[in-house]
């Protein structure tokens, strides 16, 4: 296959599999309850947990991981397979344009009128599949911030910054320094920071949902 082939029939399918509305579908096929009309009015996993509690929230995440993972994986599969061959940073460029398009489907999808969730989960799926180390690493940032302050927002950050910091540790680079890799992570950092203003008005203003203050009360 050509690049311009693994570009268009892989971003189509990246996008189709972002789009996959899995909090919606679930919410309304298992409970009648569209989640995106409660809580925070988000179709994503952190409102699901929030609504219809650990089982469906554990059921969604799972599956939005899922959906930016496979996105990103596919010109690995493809190199695997045999069919392509690409190497270094340009399949690094690939697969984060993938997996930009499966977030951008969970955002928005076009399966549940283009109102989705904020792509936390499926980023970390793309992550996964780009950096699996430094994606690991991340996850027990954000277990840690979470467990210890019960702040889901707080812990997406901490974690999002937490990448491209690894990718400048001698450990973590596979091959040498990725800059690619490096500018992506910082971009992804700063997204996650916009994407969560809002968040942070409320953890300044002491208002933002806290899971562990609900389980004191």
């Amino acid at each position: 296959m050509t690049l311009l082939s693994v570009l268009v029939i892989g971003g189509i399918v990246a996008y189709l599999l972002g789009s996959i509305p899995t909090a919606v579908w679930l919410g309304k096929s298992r409970y009648g309850i569209d989640v995106r009309e409660h809580g925070s009015g988000n179709a994503g996993a952190t409102n699901t947990f929030r609504v219809l509690g650990k089982k469906a929230g554990s059921t969604v995440m799972a599956i939005d991981v899922t959906k930016g993972f496979l996105a990103t994986f596919f010109p690995v599969f493809l190199n695997l397979s045999g069919l392509t061959n690409l190497q270094g940073e340009t399949l690094t460029l690939v697969q984060i344009g993938l997996g930009v398009l499966a977030v951008t489907g969970h955002i928005l999808p076009v399966f549940a009128g283009f109102r989705g969730g904020k792509g936390v989960a499926t980023l970390l799926g793309m992550v996964l599949a780009i950096h699996t180390f430094g994606a690991l690493t991340c996850i027990a940032v954000f277990l840690l911030i979470f467990l210890t302050s019960g702040y889901v927002s707080l812990g997406s950050m901490l974690a999002g910054i937490t990448f491209p910091i690894l990718m400048l540790l001698p450990f973590y680079q596979e091959n040498g320094l990725n800059k690619v890799l490096l500018i992506f992570g910082v971009v992804v950092s700063l997204l996650l920071i916009f994407t969560h203003r809002k968040n942070i008005q409320r953890l300044l203003k002491g208002e933002e949902n806290s899971f562990k203050k609900k389980k004191t009360q």
